[in-house]
This record gives structure tokens, C-alpha cells and sequence, in this order.
């Protein structure tokens, strides 16, 4: 099994190597480094980039010269991939960047919505139920429109409000419906995203019913620990494994591999 989504210290993870490691450890056959990268030219996402150092459309050759060292270090395949925050008012610059950059093959997530990160809880607490259901459309909307784009090899976390308490469970059959039907028109294609699994809330995503439908149209599924730590790989990667044997799942590469 390979592991096409992890982090190192070029966006929000742990040292490129002490992760080629940790995944040999894990018995991984490969590894693909998705860092995170924003390349939208307005104030507040320029604002993000200097408070996290998401900088990997600055960052990106250096970390490229990295990987080949690692590269000569293991026998494992070591991506050189990248995971993009999706806005539809940004597509030329993401498609201008990643042409450029000509990665092995491109991640793209939703994270903000409205101006709000997704994730997180105290941005929602307080708005009204029929504010938190707009928001939940608004985000399956946006998905919709980045797979359709087709700018992405995969796309992450496809159901990353379910991570939220204030906007979990509000996600419907036709928002699943919605994804499933852009999907089968596209090249790009859904990961399973253990990034939660472990937590007491034990998230997989995507959750049982959009995974039901995913299954229903035939949909591939890739393979994504979202792991930002070494520490983080093994236990991750195990679950997976399980998880696709419970599943009758066969992961796919990104398409950009085949």
C-alpha cells in the first residue's frame, strides 16, 4: 500500500525525512508529500500564507531538491505532490502554478467557506441552524466546482465538515449524489482520509453513507493517512489497510501515476 497524502515541515507537518522513515517502518511502499499551498492574490488568504507559512508555491523547488536526496536514501517511491485550497475565483492562478510546477500529481481541498475555516467549531457555534445548513451546501457546492475543474488528481476529505460538531450531520443523500455524479465525470478522484480515524471521534472520510454512494457509482478511491507526524504513519496506515479489506475496496493511484 502506498500513502498519497502526508505533510512535512514545508507547510504543517514534521521532517520530510523522519516521515520517508516512518513510512518504511509502517511498511509502506510509498509515500507522496502533499504539502499545503495557496496561491490566492487576495488580502486575507496573503494574510494566511505569512501567519502559517503555507508557502509551497515559493518553497516548492527547494523542497523538490529534498525529496530527490531522500529519494536516494530509500527504496520506497517518494512523491512529489502537492494539496491546493480550492476557491472557483482562483482557478487561473492554480492552474497557471500548477503547470509550472509540473508535481507528480495534485491534492485538491476545500477548507474555507464564506470566509470561515470548516474546521473549526467556534466559528459556528453561535450562528443560526439555517446559517450552519448554508454553509454545509456552500461547501458541497465549492466541491462540486473543484472536481469539476479538473485541475486535481485527487480530492481530499470530501466531507470535511463532518469534523465540525456545529455542522456535523447536516450533509444529505443529494449532497453525496451531487459529488458521486461529478465524480464519475471526472478524472479526479476521492481519497479515504484517515486523518480523524484514530480520534475519539473516530472520522473517516468519507463518512459510511457517502461511501455507500461513492460504492453505488462505481466511484475509485485512492489512499490518504493525512499524517503530519512520523508518529502519526504506522497506526494510520494499518487502519487503512483494514479498512479497505472490510470494504472489499481496491485503492487506485492518482491518475497523474498511471
Amino acid at each position: 500500500m502506498e500513502d498519497f497524502h502526508v505533510h512535512s515541515n514545508y507547510s504543517d507537518g514534521e521532517f520530510l525525512e523522519g516521515m520517508v522513515r516512518a513510512a518504511e517502518a509502517a511498511g509502506l511502499e510509498g509515500i507522496g508529500f502533499a504539502d499545503h499551498c495557496n496561491v490566492a492574490p487576495r488580502d486575507r488568504m496573503e494574510w494566511v500564507r505569512s501567519v502559517y507559512g503555507f508557502n509551497l508555491d515559493i518553497t516548492y523547488d527547494r523542497r523538490r531538491r529534498a525529496i530527490e536526496h531522500v529519494r536516494a536514501e530509500t527504496s520506497i517511491d517518494v512523491y512529489d505532490a502537492v494539496e491546493m485550497d480550492y476557491d472557483p475565483r482562483d482557478e487561473a492562478e492554480i492552474r497557471e502554478f500548477l503547470a509550472e510546477a509540473e508535481f507528480d500529481y495534485a491534492v485538491g481541498s476545500v477548507h474555507e467557506v464564506a470566509g470561515a475555516n470548516v474546521q473549526v467549531s467556534s466559528q459556528f457555534t453561535d450562528r443560526p441552524e439555517a446559517e450552519r445548513d448554508r454553509i454545509v451546501e456552500e461547501y458541497f457546492d465549492r466541491l462540486v466546482s473543484l472536481i469539476e475543474s479538473e485541475l486535481f488528481d485527487i480530492a481530499a476529505h470530501v466531507d470535511l465538515v463532518e469534523r465540525t460538531k456545529p455542522l456535523r450531520g447536516r450533509a444529505t443523500e443529494n449532497h453525496y449524489e451531487r459529488v458521486a455524479h461529478a465524480l464519475a465525470e471526472s478524472q479526479t478522484v476521492p481519497e479515504i482520509n484517515a486523518g480523524r480515524a484514530l480520534t475519539d471521534d473516530g472520522i473517516v472520510h468519507p463518512a459510511e453513507t457517502f461511501l455507500e454512494t461513492l460504492r453505488d457509482h462505481d466511484i475509485a478511491v485512492t489512499v490518504g493517512t493525512d499524517s503530519h507526524a512520523p508518529d502519526e504513519i504506522g497506526g494510520r496506515a494499518d487502519f487503512l489497510e483494514a479498512f479497505f479489506d472490510d470494504w472489499g475496496l481496491e485503492p487506485v493511484d492518482p491518475p497523474a501515476l498511471e
